[in-house]
This record gives C-alpha cells, structure tokens and sequence, in this order.
C-alpha cells in the first residue's frame, strides 16, 4: 500500500504547512453555530425535553464531518485545474484503489479534527455528550461516504466552478434538512419521507441518540455500511475515469 501512503502523507504534508490557518477555520463556523443558536436562539429553547445546545452538537458534529470530508474534492479540483499535479497521478504506478484510499484518509482526517475541535467547544459549553465506539464508528461511516462522493464529483466534473452546482443542490440542503439544527419531523410529510433516507439523517440521528446516552439502530449501522460500500465502488470507476 506505498501508493495509499504517497497520496495520504502528501495530503497531511499540504495540510500541516497551513496547520494555524486549517484549525482556525474548522473553529469558526462551529462556534458561531453554538453561540447563535446555541447559547442565543436556543438558551430557553429545548427540544423534547432537551436543551437546544444539548440537540445541537451531534446534529453540528454529522454536519461539519460531512462538509470537512466532502470538501477534499476541493484540492483535488485545485490539482487537477490549477497546479496540474494530478497528472503526476496519471502517470504514476498507483492503483485506483490506492488513490481513493489515500483521498479518503485525509478526507477522515480533517473530519475527526473538526469533531475534536467541536468536542471541545461542547465542553466549553457546559456540553458533555457521551462518547463510545458507536459514536466514533457513526462519524466513520458518515466521512467514508462523503469523502469517496467528493472524490467521485471531483473526477466527474470538467470545471473548478461546476463544483459550486453539487455544493449548492446536494451538501448545502442537507447540512440545513437532515435533523442537523432542528427535528425532521418538523418537515412537511413529503418533504420528511425523501429526508429520512438520506445518510446525513441516519448519522446525525444515530449520533444524536448516542451522544444523550442512548443506544443506535443496528439496521442504520447496515445501511450505512451498505451505502458506503456502494459508493466506494462507484468511486473506483469514477477515479479510473478520470485517470483515463
């Protein structure tokens, strides 16, 4: 797995050179969203029984994670368009598999980074939410599928600026519909039908149960895993497309 490692620890070197800048980023939109409509919207406000703040964190948590992950294809769109590194890719013995893999890692990675970063503001918050294995595998699943969906989009699309378009019609409304910042049944009954299957919903509601002590639904943990199978195949024909 050297073509695994080459394309991960490439990935981790571009982001340690802007480490400060990187960690300041993932903080910013976490710590407004706790103190708009955490800690000032929602002060009062509880939902079933639960303070706001308490509801918020694991919907913020699946929401960031899903973004962080996702936006991987950023820096692939960047080296293929831009620096034109993409072709050193092309030309090199990597497999497919290797490729994805490696894209998927650091995809991962900055989502786990994100979720501590969270974490801490939570706590900084008065927030303790329960943390165990099903936590951490609930935000696996959910980076796995929307890092190789970024990589998928990033092979996919002919313009840096065609990404805007999948942005705003597919991560954008399930960052706002998916129980991130409010209940899913709040929706219109036509509207909560289409929601309720959509990965970002099964995590942030898994994740949410877990994280007020909790246990998840065993048959989400299968769907997710089928998901993510799913789509890492169609990742691998999406990179062997782009390659060729």
């Amino acid at each position: 797995m050297k073509g695994f490692l080459g394309v991960y620890l490439r990935e981790l070197f571009l982001l340690k050179n802007r480490a400060f800048k990187f960690i300041l980023s993932l903080s910013v939109s976490p710590l407004l969203y706790i103190l708009a409509f955490g800690l000032g919207l929602g002060k009062h406000l509880t939902i079933k029984g639960i303070p706001y703040l308490q509801f918020l964190i694991p919907g913020l948590i699946a929401g960031t994670t899903m973004m962080q992950a996702f936006s991987i294809n950023v820096e692939i769109n960047i080296s293929k368009f831009y620096l034109k590194s993409f072709e050193e890719f092309k030309c090199a013995p990597i497999s497919e598999v290797e490729y994805l893999l490696g894209e998927v890692a650091t995809g991962i990675t900055r989502a786990f980074t994100a979720t501590a970063i969270i974490l801490i503001l939570a706590y900084l918050s008065g927030v303790k939410p329960v943390i165990n294995f099903s936590f951490f595998a609930l935000i696996f699943l959910n980076t796995f599928f929307f890092a190789c969906l970024g990589v998928i989009s990033a092979m996919l699309i002919k313009s840096h600026a065609d990404q805007t378009l999948i942005t705003n019609f597919i991560i954008t409304p399930m960052m706002f519909l998916s129980g991130t910042f409010f209940p899913v049944e709040n929706l219109p009954p036509f509207l909560k039908e289409l929601i309720m299957y959509l990965p970002l919903t099964l995590v942030t509601k898994d994740l949410r149960k877990v994280a007020l002590g909790g246990q998840t639904v065993p048959e989400d943990f299968f769907v997710l895993s089928s998901l993510c199978l799913i789509i890492f195949l169609l990742g691998l024909k999406a990179v062997k497309y782009g390659r060729d």
